[in-house]
């Protein structure tokens, strides 16, 4: 017989908790789910120690907590875990961690001697503070999926963007190609170019080092005289996608468009964006922009809201509905 606490019929009302890293997000998901924020008091004592006190009680509901793990990353995802706790030690019936930009994605194994499999430990985290699920966008490695032994749905904002570039941006483009930023990336930049119909590029890259730089070597493809969509997973210092604009324009490349889903740009990633000779930057709101960062890039950024791509699945996980009939599968 299964435990109780697994059975769907216990599950009473969503409850929808916002943490201090997705507040501007959060709130688009409470307006699509016409569900308030359920209020709680996040106090961070003068030792930088974290409390979470909640304003009401959770037992028998069903919560959903939304919170990113960018920066400050540290802060963001121990606020997380203290929050899962605190409503798992409130009974709640049922925990999700919704987490837009899971950090650490890129630890996802051991390719050297003497490293940690980071992603794993925050998978492990996760369920030790008490999450029955999770969700999470676009993680950078899809092993990651198997680090959670608890259930979770991991999904994309890639048919959003497709959607916008096909409406938007498609029929002013000339011979468009995408170039996917690196060959780790090149399973996914082909089915953006399937998905919209054109052809594909890669840029063969090689790291340096255990630092964040990497050294962008040969184009394979043709983009001369082509417009380029170049397209990755996140953008964290731009290093990466600088080159790849280089790259594409000296083999010819006509109008560039950015094309990825987490924009971390950290240090001077948004400086080294906004200097750079594109036309425009598809991004999402899975980690929040500040307003120095959003001015920099002004009239050439162009951010996708996940909300309701978010709020549909908080939605069908409540109900017990498929998820993968959203996407016809």
């Amino acid at each position: 017989m299964p435990h109780a606490h697994h059975d769907l019929k216990v599950y009473g009302g969503i409850k929808l908790f916002v943490g201090s890293g997705s507040p501007d997000l959060g709130k688009k998901i409470s307006e699509y789910l016409n569900q308030p924020v359920s209020e709680c008091e996040v106090i961070e004592f003068p030792n930088e120690n974290l409390f979470v006190k909640l304003n009401g009680s959770v037992r028998g509901q069903d919560v959903y907590v939304v919170q990113t793990t960018s920066s400050p990353v540290h802060r963001n995802l121990m606020e997380l875990l203290i929050t899962i706790q605190t409503l798992r030690l409130d009974s709640a019936a049922r925990i999700t961690a919704v987490v837009p930009y899971l950090c650490y994605g890129r630890s996802d194994k051991k390719d050297q001697p003497r490293v940690p499999i980071t992603a794993r430990l925050i998978a492990d985290m996760l369920e030790v503070a008490g999450a029955d699920r999770y969700m999470t966008l676009d993680p950078h490695a899809g092993q990651v999926q198997g680090f959670f032994s608890i259930p979770g749905d991991v999904l994309t904002a890639s048919h959003l963007m497709i959607e916008h570039i096909n409406q938007n941006l498609r029929p002013h483009m000339q011979d468009p190609v995408v170039v996917s930023v690196d060959l780790g990336f090149a399973k996914k930049g082909r089915n953006y170019a399937a998905d919209m119909d054109m052809p594909i590029a890669f840029i063969e890259k090689r790291r340096q080092g255990n630092d964040a730089r990497a050294e962008a070597l040969t184009l394979i493809g043709n983009v001369d005289g082509h417009d380029v969509i170049i397209v990755d997973d996140e953008v964290d210092t731009g290093g990466s996608i600088a080159q790849a604009v280089n790259v594409v324009k000296e083999n010819g490349a006509r109008d560039v468009y950015l094309a990825f889903v987490h924009p971390i740009l950290s240090r001077n990633g948004a400086e080294r964006l906004a200097a750079l000779p594109i036309k425009q930057i598809i991004t999402t709101d899975s980690a929040p922009l500040t307003q120095e960062k959003t001015k920099l890039l002004q009239d050439k950024l162009t951010v996708i809201s996940i909300a309701p791509l978010l709020g549909e699945v908080i939605k069908r996980a409540h109900e017990g509905r498929s998820v993968g009939e959203m996407f016809n599968e």
